[in-house]
């Protein structure tokens, strides 16, 4: 029997598998979406029940084909959903998560973030998201892609404090956050969410990844996604549409770093030594 996916708790105390699923991509090929489904609904099977998706993703597109994953079982999934900066007033995010629920086909959303910064204060998009709350139309709300000094200044308007996860890029090879920002969420009990947890793929031919990967008879997408689900607080979203990698993605739960093997990982992607700038992708 497989071991438990670990979870992680929001602010809120709601407890989240660490080990999700992303749909980045998902949604843009008629052609792809009954197997986009089908991994999707694996997955759940699987107990990775954190679905993340944006109304960006193929214009709508991902988060339709969330809705057929979850048809009949909405209670097994925690969906997390995104509102584009552009729609981010106060009117505009409400009519924004109004939008994606009819896509998802749902009656509420548990988790709902601000994709970026962007023109409206955030005093404004915080303002949408305690009222959705409120309504019961989300769950909770959060951020992404925000730098340390953008919490700062969340956490300094009504009702910032409400935060209840901030999504990053975050992988081995970009592990910029290291240095303040996954310190400072973790001291606040603000889970981060790693998007491509690995980085595109890039990492996949790596040399040193391949040699932890065969001493623990794992694959090197394991490897990379162990390291940061090592990491309390973190949660990872890997996406893919084919069923013997959802289950790869699983048993990453299986593979348990040593010492000697994040001293290697130190030494081909050095952790951060000074402030980075944000990256996104």
């Amino acid at each position: 029997m497989q071991d438990a996916i670990p979870t992680t708790s929001l602010p809120s105390g709601k407890a989240v598998p660490v080990l999700g699923q992303g749909t980045w991509h998902m949604g843009e090929h008629k052609a792809s979406a009954a197997d986009e489904t089908r991994c999707l609904r694996h997955g759940l099977d699987l107990g990775m029940t954190l679905i993340d998706t944006a109304e960006m993703y193929a214009d709508g597109g991902a988060e339709r084909i969330v809705a057929e994953a979850v048809k009949g079982r909405r209670g097994d999934a925690f969906i997390v959903s995104k509102v584009l900066p552009t729609n981010a007033s106060r009117e505009g995010t409400i009519r924004a998560c109004e939008s994606s629920l009819k896509r998802l086909g749902t009656d509420h959303i548990d988790l709902y973030l601000l994709h970026w910064r962007g023109r409206y204060p955030l005093r404004e998009t915080v303002e949408a998201f305690e009222a959705l709350r409120q309504a019961g139309k989300i769950g909770a709300w959060g951020v992404s892609n925000f730098d340390t000094d953008d919490m700062e200044e969340l956490l300094s308007v009504p009702d910032g404090g409400h935060v209840a996860a901030n999504q990053v890029l975050y992988n081995l090879a970009r592990r910029g956050i290291e240095y303040d920002l996954l310190k400072d969420s973790q001291a606040r009990g603000v889970p981060v969410m790693a998007y491509s947890p690995l980085d595109e793929g890039r990492l996949m031919r790596h040399p040193d990844l391949i040699h932890i990967a065969k001493a623990h008879q794992a694959t090197v997408a394991q490897v990379a996604l162990a390291f940061l689900i090592r990491n309390p607080g973190v949660i990872v979203i890997p996406k893919t549409a084919m069923p013997e990698r959802v289950r790869e993605n699983r048993a990453t739960v299986e593979v348990h770093l040593t010492d000697d093997d994040l001293a290697i990982l130190d030494r081909a992607f050095p952790p951060p030594k000074r402030k980075m700038p944000l990256e996104m992708i």
